[in-house]
């Protein structure tokens, strides 16, 4: 289906589940750039094909990827890894590798919906038009809706999925840095700003953190730092470290959701998840994470550092996800491109969950 233009930017009927939900698959964006990744490119693709690998017992994986050489490259690296047909691969050529950021964001719908799945195309600048040339990665996300054959609608917003995370039940989680940062949408205010977020996926109520974490060029990702993990339940990264810088920033977020209502007016859940030691490559300190995990069918992909935290973030989140499995995947050169498990993935969710 061709992309659609709404005045509105609405799809009544319309919502984003929670990454918990049922997936009818997950997307990645093959990674490429070398400029990204510098001198560890190589490594990026073992973590990824270990991705894939863990994620392709469980549910479809669809990979943009360059051109048919890509194609053939890979499917000769995943042949012994992943059963035959739950790999897709599809010639959408990127400029990089962040899906969850250019990619599509899938919505259900419900009773009267034109159709049971649809897909958002925000508008993408890099980041605030940090990492130019980033044209081929504009048009991804209306291609993924084309692929899948699902409408899609376009927003001139400018708004990456990293930004935001639901709970399913009507509230949406999202920073000031980030969301009202002058390099995203200028001439967009914070109501204007919510009201788009209500419209397009179904909310009814926005949380609003403050800053993110040291090292994320995003200016500041949800995914970053807190993550729904029930309807009512929150995880969120902490600092132990009280001379770390990201020691305030956090304990501010901690503090601001201890003061959330929802909508019968429960206070929300709130379990604390350290962050790992500081991570380094080439002199840089890199936005290494727990909360940047990744929630499949039957799977939480958990990110490592090779860090003496790991062990004690992986047990944290298998405790939030009883019944799924917990694999962990070695981060150490995923985070020297900025971004994480989380970063570089994006669900499709079935078409028939059930919206509250």
């Amino acid at each position: 289906m061709a992309p659609q233009t709404d005045p509105t930017n609405r799809l009544d009927g319309y919502r984003m589940p929670p990454e918990w939900a049922p997936h009818r698959g997950t997307w990645i964006s093959w990674p490429h750039n070398p400029d990204t990744w510098p001198g560890c490119l190589d490594k990026v693709e073992a973590s990824m094909l270990d991705v894939v690998a863990a994620l392709g017992e469980f549910e479809t994986v669809h990979i943009n990827v360059l051109d048919s050489g890509q194609e053939r490259y890979l499917e000769q690296r995943l042949a012994k890894r992943v059963a035959r047909g739950s790999v897709q691969m599809h010639r959408i050529r990127t400029n990089d590798a962040w899906c969850r950021d250019h990619g599509a964001i899938f919505v259900v719908g419900g009773a009267g919906a034109e159709t049971p799945l649809a897909a958002h195309k925000f508008g993408y600048n890099a980041w605030g038009g940090k990492y130019p040339p980033y044209d081929l990665d504009q048009a991804v996300a209306a291609q993924m809706a084309a692929a899948l054959d699902v409408p899609c609608i376009e927003h001139a917003m400018i708004l990456e999925g990293g930004s935001i995370d639901v709970n399913g039940e009507g509230t949406l989680l999202t920073t000031e840095q980030c969301l009202l940062n002058a390099n995203r949408n200028p001439d967009l205010d914070r109501a204007m700003i919510e009201q788009e977020l209500k419209d397009a996926f179904g909310i009814e109520r926005i949380v609003w953190l403050g800053e993110g974490i040291q090292g994320d060029d995003t200016d500041g990702h949800i995914d970053e730092i807190t993550r729904f993990v029930t309807a009512g339940t929150v995880i969120t990264a902490i600092e132990p470290n009280r001379d770390d810088p990201n020691f305030i920033p956090l304990q501010a977020n901690r503090q601001s959701l201890e003061r959330v209502r929802l909508s019968d007016g429960t206070a929300l859940e709130i379990i604390d998840l350290p962050m790992p030691e500081p991570v380094h490559y080439r002199g840089a300190r890199l936005p290494a994470s727990y909360a940047n995990f990744y929630i499949a069918n039957d799977l939480v992909l958990v990110p490592e550092f090779g860090v003496a935290g790991d062990a004690a973030a992986a047990a944290v989140l298998a405790d939030c996800f009883p019944g799924r499995h917990v694999v962990g995947i070695d981060c150490r050169y995923l985070v020297a491109g900025l971004g994480g498990l989380h970063c570089l993935t994006q669900q499709v969710p079935v078409s028939d969950v059930r919206l509250s």
